[in-house]
């Protein structure tokens, strides 16, 4: 998934798409603790997946607590 892609969704698809992304992440590592996996970049790849969703989560929260900070 694609920076761009990531900023055109809303914070409920975002938190939502976290979540699945983390579970798609233990199922991975799971099936590779069982048996070595095909292509064992996918780990790394869901990985960085979730850190671009959870930083961009985390920038909008921040603007969010800006705006409401510089309002009172």
């Amino acid at each position: 998934m694609k920076n761009s892609e990531i900023i055109e969704l809303s914070q409920e698809d975002l938190t939502a798409r976290l979540k699945e992304e983390k579970a798609a992440l233990n199922k991975l590592k799971f099936a590779h603790a069982v048996s070595a996996i095909e292509n064992p970049n996918a780990i790394k790849a869901a990985r960085r997946n979730i850190a671009r969703i959870a930083t961009e989560v985390s920038k909008r929260k921040n603007v969010a607590k800006s705006e409401t900070a510089s309002e009172a």
